[in-house]
C-alpha cells in the first residue's frame, strides 16, 4: 500500500467522500453552499436596487406585498423544502440494511480502544487506534468513552458522533473503495486533544478476512536474537502491567493491546508513522511527544535495550 501518510494526504475532507454516507453529507454541503450563495446574491442585488434604482422602483419594492413574499414566504418555502429533502435522505441512511460487522470504539486518554464484536456482543478481537473494515459492507460502530466526552469523526466516510460518559451511541456506514482514511476526535477532550487521531483502513473483503483471522491469533514468538532480547526488556520493565500481548504473560488493560502492534499504520494515536525508529522514540520520549498521556518515558533504557525492544514490537504483526 506504500507510505500510508502519502495515501491519506488531502483526503480528510467532507468534500472528498469515499462512501454513501459521506457522499450524502457532501451533496448536502454543496446544496447548502449553492442555495446560500444564490440567496446572498439575491440580497445583494435587492440592496443595490434599493439604493441606486429610480425612486418609483424603490417605492414598488418597498410595498407590504413584496416584504411578505420576500421576507416570509420565500424563506419559509426554501427552508421547508430543504428540511424535507434532508429528512428523507437521512432516513434512508439510518434505515439501511443490517450491518455485516460490528465494532465498538472506546475513547481513552488520548487514544482509541477498538473491539471487534461477535453476534452475541462479546469482544472477539482487540486492537487500537486503527479500524480495518471490508469495502462494500455496512459496519455498525458502537461508541462510548472511558473518561470525558470525545467525538468520533472520519470526514471522508461519515459525519461525527459524540461519545458521552454513561451512554452508548451508534451509527453505521460503508466504504466504497479500499484506502486509508484519517479520523480524529472532534470534541475538545484535554491537553492532547489535537493528537488524538486514528485511521480507518478499508480493504477488499478477502483481504479483510485474512487480516481478521491473523489478528485473532496470539503474538508470534521472536524469530531473531534481538527480538528475544526485546521481549526480555519488555517483561523486565513491567510493560505487561499496562499492555496485553496475547500468548504471553502480559495482560495489562490500561494501555493499547500490543499483540499485533507492528501491523498498524500509525503509532501513538495517529501522530507517528509506525516503524522501528518511531517505536524507539515513542518508548523513550512519550511524555515529550505527547505530554500528559498515561505512557511514561522510558529514558533509562540503554541504546541496545531500546533498539531490541523496538525490534520486538515491530515484529508483532
Amino acid at each position: 500500500m506504500g507510505d500510508p501518510f502519502d495515501i491519506v494526504s488531502g483526503i480528510q475532507s467532507v468534500l472528498s467522500p469515499a462512501g454513501p454516507h459521506a457522499a450524502w453529507v457532501a451533496q448536502l454541503s454543496w446544496v447548502m453552499f449553492g442555495a446560500g450563495g444564490l440567496i446572498l446574491l439575491l440580497v445583494v442585488v435587492m440592496t443595490a436596487l434599493a439604493i441606486f434604482a429610480p425612486a418609483g422602483f424603490r417605492q414598488a419594492v418597498g410595498q407590504r406585498r413584496t416584504v411578505v413574499i420576500g421576507g416570509i414566504l420565500f424563506p419559509l418555502v426554501v427552508l421547508a423544502a430543504l428540511f424535507l429533502w434532508v429528512l428523507n435522505g437521512s432516513s434512508a441512511l439510518v434505515t439501511a440494511g443490517p450491518p455485516g460487522l460490528r465494532v465498538e470504539v472506546v475513547g481513552e486518554r488520548w487514544w482509541w480502544r477498538v473491539h471487534y464484536l461477535d453476534p452475541e456482543d462479546r469482544v472477539h478481537m482487540v486492537t487500537a487506534n486503527e479500524i480495518r473494515i471490508p469495502t462494500g459492507m455496512p459496519v455498525e460502530f458502537r461508541l462510548r468513552t472511558a473518561d470525558v466526552i470525545h467525538s468520533f469523526w472520519v470526514p471522508s466516510l461519515a459525519g461525527k458522533l459524540d461519545m458521552i460518559p454513561g451512554r452508548i451511541n451508534s451509527y453505521r456506514f460503508a466504504v466504497d473503495k479500499p484506502g486509508v482514511y484519517r479520523g480524529q476526535c472532534a470534541e475538545y477532550c484535554g491537553e492532547q486533544h489535537a493528537k488524538m487521531a486514528f485511521y480507518v483502513v478499508a480493504m477488499e473483503p478477502a483481504a479483510f478476512e485474512d487480516w481478521y483471522g491473523a489478528q485473532t491469533l496470539p503474538a508470534a514468538e521472536p524469530a531473531l536474537a534481538s527480538e528475544e532480547l526485546g521481549r526480555d526488556v519488555f517483561e523486565a520493565n513491567g510493560c505487561g502491567a499496562c499492555h496485553t500481548v496475547r500468548g504471553t504473560a502480559a495482560d495489562g488493560v490500561i494501555g493499547p493491546d500490543l499483540t499485533h502492534v507492528g501491523s498498524r499504520v500509525s503509532l501513538a494515536a495517529g501522530i507517528l508513522p509506525n516503524n522501528r525508529g518511531t517505536l524507539a522514540g515513542w518508548i523513550s520520549s512519550a511524555q515529550h511527544i505527547k505530554p500528559g498521556n498515561l505512557m511514561p518515558s522510558f529514558d533509562t533504557l540503554s541504546g541496545p535495550e531500546l533498539r531490541a525492544l523496538a525490534s520486538y514490537l515491530e515484529s508483532l504483526k
